[in-house]
């Protein structure tokens, strides 16, 4: 079991929204141990802190936010995949717009940015949530299960009628070096018969061939090709990851999607916490630390000698 880890100096990073179109500065910060992500936005009066867990989440098209208040900071996917990957879990954001900025449309440039402030163990060990018994949430033919396995894994199959993606199939051994090399430069993608729709829908505003692979009828209208024949299904899986943590936790586990989106991960991450004979918790230290699923009770806490 790893310590957990924030960054040792501060940076920053600005940009434009991708759907509010607004420009933003985002200024990551080192937080205690037990912390968490923690949102802060300097644009509002009192600075009001936004926790990233399920509990906060808020319902959005396209894109993962979190709120209190009526206080809200949109897309923070991308950052939250960027954290996870490097095996991040306390960290300060402030952020003087309502949504995180596009950068290129992938997490590579929120890794850069977390490596630049480099990466700081703290005293306390991680606990972990580890699936004992499987769990599925299905939506049409859209689903997304995680089943109990020794290591984390994800494997993820989209499938669209366009000739430059149709069925594509990833699976995603969880570690630090795939992620950074072969998940977090795969880009958000679009399709350019959906962007009126979005402009009508007050989304897409900062959008642009800058930060969004777009798809028309007959192929991609970026000049400079795909990172990846299969980015596609790969930046799914990058969403995913920053979607999970809205849990609170790293969780162990096989997770396999087909057709998912934003919306079914995070009834995943709802279904987990609601089935508790489904999971314990391990942890090098009883209780889990406040801050970390604060609401759970000891008795949830397995240490890895039980398990």
């Amino acid at each position: 079991m790893r310590f957990q880890q924030t960054i040792r100096k501060p940076v920053t990073c600005s940009g434009v929204g991708l759907h509010t179109g607004c420009r933003v500065s985002v200024t990551l910060k080192p937080a205690p141990q037990d912390t968490g992500i923690v949102f802060i936005r300097t644009d509002v009066g009192g600075n009001p802190r936004v926790p990233v867990s399920i509990k906060h989440a808020r319902p959005a098209l396209l894109s993962t936010t979190v709120g209190v208040d009526g206080v809200q900071i949109q897309t923070i996917e991308h950052l939250l995949a960027a954290a996870a990957g490097l095996g991040i879990d306390n960290l300060y954001v402030d952020v003087d717009a309502p949504e995180l900025p596009a950068l290129d449309g992938s997490a590579t440039p929120f890794v850069s940015l977390l490596l630049e402030a480099g990466i700081a163990p703290q005293d306390r060990r991680q606990a972990y949530l580890k699936v004992v018994r499987p769990l599925e949430v299905v939506d049409g033919d859209k689903r997304i299960t995680i089943r109990p396995a020794a290591e984390s894994r994800v494997t993820y199959t989209i499938d669209y009628a366009h000739p430059m993606i149709g069925r594509q199939v990833y699976a995603y051994d969880c570690s630090r070096d795939a992620f950074v090399g072969d998940i977090a430069p795969a880009r958000t993608f679009g399709f350019l018969r959906e962007v009126e729709a979005l402009w009508e829908a007050g989304l897409g505003l900062g959008g642009s061939l800058q930060n969004t692979l777009i798809l028309s009828e007959e192929g991609l209208l970026n000049e400079g090709g795909l990172r990846f024949d299969d980015e596609f299904v790969r930046h799914k899986i990058l969403d995913l990851i920053g979607d999970m943590m809205l849990l609170g936790l790293p969780v162990i586990g096989e997770i396999e999607a087909v057709r998912s989106g934003h919306a079914l991960h995070a009834r995943l991450v709802s279904r987990i916490l609601e089935s508790r004979d489904n999971w314990v918790l391990i942890s090098a230290q009883a209780p889990v630390p406040a801050g970390r699923l604060r609401e759970l009770p000891p008795s949830l806490v397995a240490s890895p000698s039980r398990d």
